[in-house]
């Protein structure tokens, strides 16, 4: 046993000085967020627990810049937790931290009138009613009509028919101007009230477009009104349709590309989850995706120079390494789209000095060997393996499926394993860690490379890796930096 072996089967030394922490609160339904900016209000804390269940009372600290959120039920509240350890939430930009409260309930004064019509907005808005003039009167503190959204995990196209669509649910949509900054799909968007702008706020950021992906983020913009000089495909003023189409296309009839029974965020307002057959659907519509029965349809990759990464972007279910040319394989996904993901996240990455190449095969399926024929170990059958990370529908890992970067994102991380741990196992490799992050519960890291390269070889080596006493380390790409 070597002595990085023997580091994880008991030896290291890493839990004394997590003994002198402070023991945290058991998960009640009252969670307790810090480091708030100085001019949050109360529905932009409220805004951060309603994609995960009923807010039902809310208390804010503003000399401690602190508040305390109680969710409907301890599950709400769970969730809400589980998930903001691993994305970091944000109120005005500025990152806060949430956690469970000592307090089991919230006894406020309920004569806070203030509170108690922010509270009537979010159950009006929640039950898709409209709320009464006395809480729009308090939802019109947001003083601005234009909203700032940003598109997470956009694996489909989002365009701005599909924005006017979704938005127009919750008032009269004027302008719409769509951009990219930071690598990042982004739109400004103005309704004709203020008060329109505050209910889409509220039922929509944090919900999925599409099932686990185009996640959408929505603050208020500094700006009151949109300048839109050309109606295209980028920017619309609906108020005004004689605008020249300019340098762009002009935007297509939305019908063309969405049927009208389809189970999105565009057919339910606020929305539930819906299948990727939706967003498949968008995608083609893009020239990205082919639908069944057309070209590329397949699940099927040919690869060379490829490795078995392409977990990261779906379950593999078979393997078939091509017996004229050993260094290219047949890929089989569990579907199309996890083939396309797969495709174009990893296409042109370097990997052993080389690049790797990634196409969708003609082939629909790859065959297993007869039985009785040795065809010389070429061909695996992946289906049963413990390794896939997507079996259940609408898993949270659909929503963290990132590009290769030099940062990783470490979980299932035994408590008595220390940084200097990690830090010796991802340099076993040959290569550097630059940079090293736990999260506050220490089950949850990131790790950052030197290069991409790198990276990807380490997940490769160390995803599922025996952490000792059954618990395996689960490594996938970050979209953060440390």
């Amino acid at each position: 046993m070597s002595a990085n072996q023997r580091r994880f089967y008991g030896t290291s030394n890493g839990s004394d000085s997590k003994k002198q922490k402070v023991e945290e609160a058991p998960p009640s339904r009252v969670l307790h967020i810090r480091k708030l900016p100085n001019e949050a209000s109360e529905t932009e804390v409220i805004a951060l627990g309603l994609p995960f269940g009923k807010v039902t009372n809310i208390l804010t600290l503003k000399g401690k810049n602190q508040a305390f959120l109680e969710m409907g039920t301890e599950e709400a509240a769970i969730t809400m937790v589980n998930y903001y350890s691993t994305v970091t939430p944000h109120v005005r930009n500025v990152p806060v931290f949430i956690q469970y409260s000592n307090h089991k309930e919230l006894k406020t004064d309920a004569g806070n009138q203030r509170t108690q019509a922010v509270l009537q907005a979010v159950s009006a808005v929640q039950s898709g009613g409209s709320p009464s003039s006395d809480v729009q009167e308090a939802l019109a503190a947001a003083s601005s009509p234009v909203l700032r959204i940003i598109i997470d995990n956009m694996f489909y196209p989002v365009t701005l028919d599909v924005l006017q669509q979704i938005f127009s649910k919750f008032g009269t949509v004027m302008k719409i101007i769509t951009f990219t900054k930071n690598n990042q799909f982004q739109a400004l968007l103005q309704f004709s009230d203020p008060v329109n702008a505050q209910q889409a706020k509220l039922a929509l950021d944090g919900q999925n477009i599409y099932n686990s992906c185009c996640t959408l983020r929505i603050d208020f913009s500094k700006l009151v009104n949109l300048n839109v000089k050309y109606n295209n495909d980028k920017s619309r003023d609906y108020t005004r349709p004689e605008l020249p189409a300019g340098d762009g296309q002009p935007s297509m009839d939305p019908s063309m590309a969405y049927s009208k029974d389809s189970n999105s965020l565009l057919g339910k307002i606020p929305g539930a989850m819906n299948p990727l057959s939706a967003a498949a659907a968008a995608a083609a519509a893009a020239g990205r995706v082919a639908l069944g029965g057309q070209a590329g349809s397949s699940g099927v990759l040919l690869a060379s120079n490829l490795n078995e990464e392409v977990r990261v972007y779906g379950d593999v279910q078979r393997v078939k390494i091509l017996y004229n040319k050993k260094d290219s394989a047949l890929i089989q996904m569990s579907d199309g789209n996890q083939a396309q993901l797969a495709m174009s996240h990893l296409n042109g990455q370097k990997m052993y000095g080389k690049i790797i190449r990634v196409t969708l095969s003609k082939h629909q399926t790859v065959a297993l060997p007869r039985d009785g024929l040795d065809d010389q170990g070429l061909t695996k059958d992946f289906g049963n393996s413990p390794l896939h990370r997507f079996k259940k529908p609408g898993s949270k890992n659909f929503q963290n499926i990132f590009p290769p970067s030099a940062t990783l994102h470490l979980s299932n991380i035994p408590q008595d394993v220390s940084e200097d741990d990690l830090r010796l196992l991802f340099t076993n490799g040959g290569g550097a860690v630059k940079a090293f992050k736990f999260f506050q519960d220490h089950k949850m890291a990131l790790l950052q490379m030197t290069t991409v390269e790198e990276a990807i070889q380490t997940l490769m080596d160390l995803h599922n890796y025996n952490m000792g006493g059954s618990q395996h380390l689960r490594v996938s790409f970050s979209k953060s930096t440390i």
